[in-house]
């Protein structure tokens, strides 16, 4: 048996409905047997059982929060887009920028080009440059590959990272996020080769959840949906790229199905919203792609906050729209560009990004959740998002394990 003592800590537990905010703890103690938390509260409360026979850590005064939480990436691919990022500068839209073959499709070429090392190699940087800023989850969408065996490839890649970098990482089937040019005018065909891919995948233990990009220069309404109807039958949650460029009504159609989280969402509308309260949808919010693309819409955050709508924050580390490794830095943009406050942007990179990926067993510090922490060089938690640029992270803790 394991135990583990970590004093002589500030805690932001980030608990839901405690009194002080961010759930702070002054000079706290947390306890932690066989990888999760036992006790958490201040020192002064600490049982006697945890007063001896344990293997004790003095946090010497460090900010303590959860692990972050990386909801929303797609971090395996191949090349890169800066080329398209000057195009932008010089007046070229995404979308016209996809319609003349690049955006999604020209990484689609590059990393079904690459060898599966070699995407393992570009990925691993990216992975690591999150985990030095304290992510101890991350999801990695598919989504560049939109074949059956480029899919494989890119997923059997995110699972690698996960085993080898000791961090959890959870796998989306993207496979509809673009129309590969194989399948050039005829999307209804490229969602049956959707349909058809994502049992084979899931087969071999690749698919935890299942996105689709429900938008104009996306998939339709209908298309969407029949790919979540696939994703039901499996009894795989869903998830959606929804109201980034329009408002197409797609929240509605994922919060139908119980989506876990409708992502980006500048257009997101008030039925919508209404929708996702209901089904408990969380909104993955994604400053870095609305600040990349100089959007001057921002999400309803207002409104998600009067509808009771949790929001999460993530990076959407992308290479065309987001090609961000840093997730502190999106509290920061996700404060000064969207306006959350600093506890609803570091609430949004743990405990409502954790149930954006449907994982409760994580996100707060409470007895019972895994115990990824993350030990800061800050004395407050608003230190977090305030300044960019900054990584105060001293130690990350996985499982109750030194990383």
């Amino acid at each position: 048996m394991s135990r583990q003592l970590w004093t002589h800590a500030r805690l932001a537990t980030l608990a839901p409905g405690a009194a002080a905010p961010y759930g702070l703890v002054d000079d706290g103690a947390l306890a932690v047997e066989d990888g999760t938390i036992a006790w958490v509260g201040p020192r002064a409360e600490l049982p006697p059982a945890w007063r001896r026979g344990v293997d004790e850590h003095d946090a010497g005064g460090a900010l303590v929060t959860p692990g972050l939480v990386d909801c929303h990436t797609h971090l395996v691919w191949a090349g890169d887009r800066a080329r398209e990022f000057e195009l932008r500068l010089q007046g070229a839209s995404y979308e016209a920028i996809a319609q003349a073959g690049g955006g999604i499709v020209s990484t689609v070429r590059a990393t079904r080009a690459a060898s599966e090392a070699e995407l393992l190699a570009q990925s691993r940087r990216r992975l690591r440059a999150l985990l030095a800023e304290g992510a101890t989850t991350v999801e990695i969408k598919s989504g560049y590959g939109l074949s059956e065996a480029a899919e494989a490839k890119c997923l059997r890649v995110a699972r690698r990272l996960g085993a080898e970098e000791r961090v959890t990482v959870r796998t989306t089937f993207l496979g509809a996020h673009a129309l590969p040019p194989e399948f050039a005018g005829r999307p209804d065909a490229y969602i049956d080769e959707v349909v058809r891919m994502l049992p084979l995948l899931h087969a071999q233990g690749l698919v935890d959840a299942v996105d689709a990009f429900c938008e104009r220069i996306g998939f339709s309404l209908a298309q969407t949906q029949r790919v979540f109807e696939a994703a039901r039958a499996l009894r795989l949650p869903v998830k959606l790229h929804a109201e980034q460029l329009s408002d197409s009504a797609g929240t509605q159609l994922a919060a139908g199905f119980g989506a876990l989280s409708c992502d980006h969402l500048e257009w997101l509308g008030e039925d919508g919203v209404r929708a996702m309260a209901r089904a408990g949808t969380v909104a993955v919010l994604l400053p870095g792609a609305y600040y990349f693309l100089r959007d001057t819409r921002v999400p309803p955050v207002d409104l998600l906050r009067r509808h009771g709508v949790p929001m999460a924050v993530s990076t959407d580390c992308n290479p065309g729209t987001s090609p961000c490794t840093s997730l502190l830095l999106m509290l920061n943009m996700a404060c000064t560009l969207f306006r959350l406050t600093p506890e609803e942007a570091l609430a949004g990179a743990t405990r409502h990004a954790a149930r954006a990926l449907g994982l409760a067993d994580r996100g707060v510090l409470a007895a019972g959740r895994r115990a990824d922490f993350v030990l800061w060089d800050v004395a407050e938690p608003a230190q977090l998002a305030y300044a960019f640029g900054a990584n105060p992270c001293r130690t990350t803790i996985v499982e109750g394990t030194i990383r």
